[in-house]
């Protein structure tokens, strides 16, 4: 609770910032849609942070989103969106959350059974037992690592997925309508589990994992960071979670890892865009290698402690960082500075300005 708290105070404190403080002209075109011009009352301020509905896990919503909903315009504004004559239409449709929730539902479920599961057959804490190391080549033990981390997701899934099914069950959550004419209800969603598991590269993976977390970072640290974002917003995540030495190991490594993948991926991946089956090779590796490198990276997270950490990476040779200090070295990343992204977020608002 007081991880969600924290994400809610910073996000209304920079929004209301961004509406009171700054000028239109200096904020970006989501800081625009998202800025708060008036500063809330206390029961407003005390229901944005201390709603039931979000209090234990979560989710952190736009404080704007949030009044919307708790004045029933959240649902209509959203559908105002969409030109429904033109869809055959004589009056604005009422989406129910009721399909949203059971599908919700059904993934915790599964989620719990696999948690009970599997979660206790294969324990992290295997992968550092000594006759374990012993016996097993390296590349066993590489496989090992990946079924050990999907067998620790589960409780994740199980999580995010019923706090999301909570919101769309009292009716927050509504993000409009897909191309198909689906009513869609994951604004609140902190996951997409089919995206997370074919995910071709680490930013893919963290996009799609505890999306709203992610999304906080973005907003209150990655667009306002004069220097290094990505450096610093995976030091504050390694902050925000706590005081175990896990947390910096995995997240300092994040660090490295995503400027490794993005370097490769900037050179490399043109080249193999020319023909389908080079596209689905390329892919096939890209995969594998997020998945171990994923797997290698938050393991400290879920061990916590620096003597199983240290354990773990000795028995892999660090190659993970090694490989990704080589690739920085022979493939240097220039850091985007923040004159530059702001140049680049005020070219989007103009454009969508004078459409």
């Amino acid at each position: 609770p007081l991880m969600i708290i924290t994400q809610k105070i910073t996000t209304l404190a920079y929004q209301l910032h961004d509406g009171i403080g700054r000028q239109a002209e200096e904020l970006t075109a989501e800081q625009n849609r998202l800025a708060v011009k008036s500063r809330p009352s206390l029961l407003e301020y005390l229901s944005y942070l201390l709603n039931f509905m979000s209090i234990i896990a979560g989710p952190c919503s736009n404080y704007k989103d949030y009044i919307a909903f708790i004045e029933g315009r959240h649902v209509h504004m959203k559908l105002l969106e969409v030109n429904w004559k033109q869809k055959g239409y004589d009056r604005l449709p009422d989406p129910s959350p009721t399909g949203a929730v059971m599908y919700k539902l059904c993934i915790t479920l599964v989620s719990l059974i696999l948690f009970l599961t599997l979660t206790k057959n294969f324990p992290m804490a295997y992968i550092i037992d000594n006759e374990f190391l012993d016996k097993t080549p390296f590349l066993s033990r590489l496989g090992y690592l990946y079924v050990v981390t999907q067998a620790a997701k589960p409780k994740y899934y199980f999580a995010w997925t019923l706090a999301d099914a909570v919101n769309n069950a009292a009716g927050y959550g509504f993000s409009g309508v897909d191309e198909r004419g689906t009513f869609r209800w994951d604004l609140l969603s902190n996951l997409n589990i089919w995206n997370i598991e074919t995910a071709t590269s680490f930013k893919m993976y963290i996009e799609n994992w505890n999306i709203q977390t992610a999304a906080w970072l973005k907003r209150v640290c990655y667009d306002r960071a004069p220097w290094y974002p990505t450096a610093l917003t995976f030091i504050l995540s390694a902050l925000w979670h706590g005081i175990y030495p896990g947390y910096y190991f995995t997240f300092l490594t994040g660090i490295l890892i995503t400027l490794a993948a993005r370097a490769i991926r900037n050179n490399c991946r043109h080249y193999f865009l020319s023909s389908v089956p080079l596209k689905i090779a390329y892919d096939i590796i890209t995969w594998a290698v997020t998945q171990l490198a994923v797997c290698y990276t938050v393991a400290p997270f879920v061990m916590l402690a620096v003597e199983p950490t240290i354990k773990f990476y000795k028995s892999v040779y660090f190659h993970m960082h090694i490989l990704s200090i080589l690739v920085l070295l022979l493939l240097p990343i220039r850091p985007q500075t923040y004159s530059v992204r702001r140049a680049q977020n005020q070219t989007m608002l103009n454009s969508l300005k004078s459409k």
